[in-house]
């Protein structure tokens, strides 16, 4: 499959989604589904493997996610309706007046977006994004990407966040410098995602529509919550998957004892917004607790799109990953001369392509395996290892062919399902070709075995 069909496929999938959705007003979920099928046919994917995959998709991202915007959807509800999130709004615009409030915005998501995982981030601090814009008398949809913007920015390039610390490992970087230039180059990352908010998202016209404002709610409570009180349900979930963060840097700073486990334990997002919602539940009136549970069940039917929505971009998502992209984009780009910038334009496209900037590895998806042990070279006294039979470029051919087309193989190559906990050497899941073992092999095998134990001390020769 050639790099010019493969993304000629995906922009036009992405146009039609564009278009589908934009013009023809159809439901983003079905869009993203049936896309997701099409684009995995149209490029070869097996018919049974790109049901299996859609399937795998939708389930993973919400395996990932779902509670998380469960929860941060009933935090919402409850914070709007109890007048929080205007409390919030209102002491925010206090302190930096409304003509900030959208530098404000961003700047909180580059703090935020440090510790916590940005769609976390996203959800927890939408009721703020929503009330600021409607104090601010600005479109949600400037709030939204100034926010976006800013919890972005650090969380792909600040640890302790997944991608940037597997960086800093793979090129043996020192962690301290790694998050001091993180933080110092997201600044100017930020500031123009806060300057695209006010220039561009500002011709989209997305009001807030809060329920109730400020005069019917201080009419119907008399007055409403406090300050720190409004802001418990958001700050408990921030600190906590802050602390559980700050406890899985490698220096280890909480131990590995109890304390660790139980700080890993309510730092997990899942748990932190949970936290959260029953937090937020005391800030509810007591003329309100008997619609505790209608108010609940409000936030769990609000997220009921949004949960649709993001496992469909799961389902397309997936099948982008099932594509060769990252061999295909490394192997037509390699000849550009553009050095340092490369590996920023192949990651920038392999992101916008899968969707995440924190991909795990789905355990659910069976993994390649090459087993490239023999590969024709023998050594030479003063030369070293050497090609002397002409036989490498045979196998280096063989061998991109296995890899590229993922083709499994007896005694060359395998493909298995393996999770973090799984043993990932080819030799665990590789079938042994027996029509090619000869006695000589099989002699050859012993002997080796056989010196190793000499060599060990295991036995001695007589």
């Amino acid at each position: 499959m050639s790099a010019l069909f493969m993304f000629t496929v995906i922009i036009l999938a992405v146009v039609a989604m564009v278009i589908a959705i934009s013009k023809f007003k159809q439901h983003p979920f079905l869009v993203l589904v049936v896309v997701a099928v099409v684009v995995g046919l149209v490029c070869g994917i097996p018919t049974e493997d790109v049901i299996t995959t859609v399937k795998n998709g939708f389930g993973n991202i919400l395996a990932s996610i779902g509670i998380v915007i469960l929860a941060g959807t009933i935090i919402g509800t409850i914070l709007e309706k109890t007048g929080a999130a205007l409390t919030m709004a209102n002491s925010i615009l206090k302190v930096v007046g409304k003509k900030n409030s959208v530098l404000t915005m961003g700047l909180t998501g580059y703090v935020t977006g440090i510790p916590v995982f940005c769609d976390s981030g996203f959800v927890i601090l939408s009721p703020i994004s929503r009330a600021l814009a409607s104090q601010s008398n600005v479109s949600l949809a400037v709030m939204a990407t100034a926010l976006s913007g800013g919890l972005y920015a650090t969380h792909c390039l600040v640890p302790p966040t997944p991608g940037p610390i597997a960086m800093a490992g793979t090129l043996e970087a020192d962690l301290g410098l790694t998050i001091l230039v993180g933080l110092l180059i997201s600044i100017p990352v930020t500031l123009v995602a806060i300057v695209y908010a006010k220039k561009v998202a500002s011709k989209i016209d997305i009001p807030a529509n809060p329920e109730y404002t400020v005069e019917e709610l201080v009419e119907k409570y008399g007055k409403l919550p406090g300050t720190l009180h409004s802001f418990s349900p958001i700050l408990l979930p921030i600190v906590l998957i802050a602390l559980k963060s700050v406890g899985d840097f490698p220096s280890a700073p909480f131990g590995s004892g109890v304390f660790k486990m139980i700080v890993s334990f309510v730092g997990n997002p899942v748990i932190a917004l949970i936290l959260g919602v029953f937090l937020a539940m005391t800030l509810i009136p007591k003329e309100e607790k008997k619609n505790t549970l209608t108010w609940i069940t409000e936030g769990v039917t609000n997220s009921a799109g949004i949960l649709a929505i993001t496992g469909a971009g799961g389902s397309f998502g997936a099948i982008l990953q099932q594509l060769p992209i990252a061999d295909t984009l490394s192997g037509s780009m390699m000849g550009l001369g553009i050095g340092i910038v490369l590996p920023f334009v192949i990651a920038a496209l392999l992101k916008t392509a899968m969707g995440a900037s924190t991909t795990p590895h789905d355990c659910m998806q069976e993994t390649f395996f090459g087993y490239c042990k023999n590969d024709g070279f023998v050594k030479r006294k003063k030369l070293g290892r050497i090609d002397a039979f002409g036989k490498w470029e045979n196998i280096e051919k063989e061998w991109l062919k296995l890899y590229r087309n993922k083709d499994v193989v007896d005694g060359l190559s395998a493909r298995h399902c393996v999770g973090y906990e799984d043993e990932w050497l080819c030799e665990a899941y590789m079938q042994t070709d027996y029509s090619k073992l000869t006695q000589d092999d099989f002699q050859s095998t012993l002997n080796d075995y056989l010196a190793y134990l000499i060599r060990e001390g295991e036995v001695y020769e007589s």
